[in-house]
């Protein structure tokens, strides 16, 4: 008698991707590495936050016809590294608290608020936010309960996880952190940087420009005293 052997959750093969782009479109991609990287700043003195963009998480062991990629996703509790997927047994359980997504022309309603938002539904999520830059269209879920419930209002729509504030800026998505400043994508940090460098260079200018002066001063006061001394006149004698 032959004895059938059942697979074990570790001899499953979970494909580390669902074939699908990570984006479509350059838009899309850069308001995905806009959040994704926004929120690593965010959290980068926690050690136990981990955000993800495009990366497959299969929520129940054994099954992993049951995933999802959602565009930035955090989980708060977890540590930060790198990983080829994201399994919730693995990760002591905790599934991803705030999910992103970004909608494309070829994303319709159904697979966004209805497919995606069952999913995230069943399997914890607590806060679920849709941006669809091509009709300047924010939505957001939060959890009451066992159910996503719609935000009402998201302009001036603070996350409970997160602490950052959602709005629409000429009708493009901008998220804040806490301090009020705003979200930036690569190019702008890199304007940033480069501004920095060169009112650092400015200031630096003029501090060399200020001792110059002083020092031109110093002499000019230097010389002042030897012709005052050279014609018996000692300077300490008045009563300045």
């Amino acid at each position: 008698m032959v004895q059938q052997l059942t697979p074990t959750t570790d001899d499953i093969f979970y494909p580390e991707s669902d074939g699908k782009p990570m984006a479509d479109n350059t838009l899309q991609f850069e308001l995905i590495t806009t959040i994704k990287y926004g929120l690593e700043v965010h959290f980068k003195d926690d050690p136990n936050v981990f955000v993800a963009g495009d990366l497959l998480w299969y929520p129940v062991p054994g099954q992993p016809k049951i995933n999802q990629a959602p565009d930035v996703m955090v989980v708060i509790g977890r540590p930060k590294g790198h990983r080829r997927s994201y399994k919730t047994w693995v990760e002591d359980n905790l599934n991803p608290q705030v999910t992103f997504e970004i909608a494309s022309e070829t994303n319709t309603i159904k697979e966004l608020e209805e497919d995606k938002l069952k999913f995230y539904q069943t399997h914890g999520v607590e806060e679920y936010y849709l941006y669809d830059p091509n009709r300047a269209k924010l939505k957001g879920w939060l959890r009451s309960s066992e159910k996503l419930e719609p935000i009402p209002q998201m302009l001036g729509w603070v996350s409970p996880r997160l602490g950052i504030t959602f709005e629409l800026v000429a009708s493009q998505l901008v998220l804040y952190y806490p301090n009020g400043e705003p979200f930036a994508s690569y190019l702008e940090i890199s304007e940033q940087k480069e501004q920095q460098r060169q009112r650092a260079e400015q200031a630096e200018e003029a501090l060399e420009q200020a001792q110059q002066a002083l020092e031109l001063e110093r002499n000019r006061m230097k010389a002042l005293l030897e012709q005052l001394k050279a014609k018996g006149i000692n300077p300490e004698d008045f009563d300045l």
